[in-house]
């Protein structure tokens, strides 16, 4: 069947936060999904451009993975950085190379934006552990960690 990779708009909100429901159940991440905060941040990413981008994957129009890029600037980095924010294939389409094309349209995505630098982050004991080593990704043996900022 064949699939189809387009860039995702603020009308496609809804298709993007069904996906994000399933990675959630799939490999959830540690802060708590808060429905409300993470639908209106996506609209906010889906309407505004220079924080980042969303690509939605179909099969005959049947949505089946996503991916997000979000865009940063570093001093360590050498400037613009990008980040594969979210890649999510669902379980009933994985192996079949949607990681690697998305990995790929990450990559040209990124250095069109004028990117230096791809990062991501990733679970430990996720499987797609050894798709991104394969693919270039390298553990830098450091934490990350993260405060959040009460507004």
């Amino acid at each position: 069947m064949p699939l189809t990779i387009q860039l995702a708009s603020a009308h496609d909100l809804d298709t993007v936060f069904e996906l994000m429901r399933h990675m959630q159940a799939d490999d959830p991440w540690e802060e708590p999904f808060e429905e409300h905060t993470v639908r209106k941040n996506l609209h906010e990413l889906l309407s505004n451009p220079h924080f980042g981008v969303v690509y939605l994957v179909r099969e005959n129009q049947t949505p089946v993975a996503y991916l997000v890029i979000c865009f940063d600037f570093s001093l360590e980095y050498h400037g613009k950085g990008a980040w594969i924010d979210e890649l999510f294939v669902e379980a009933s389409h994985r192996g079949r190379g949607i990681g690697s094309r998305l990995l790929d349209l990450a990559e040209h995505a990124s250095r069109k934006q004028g990117a230096r630098t791809l990062h991501l982050e990733v679970n430990h004991g996720n499987r797609a552990n050894e798709l991104y080593h394969r693919r270039g990704f390298l553990d830098h043996h450091r934490f990350l960690m993260t405060k959040t900022l009460s507004t």
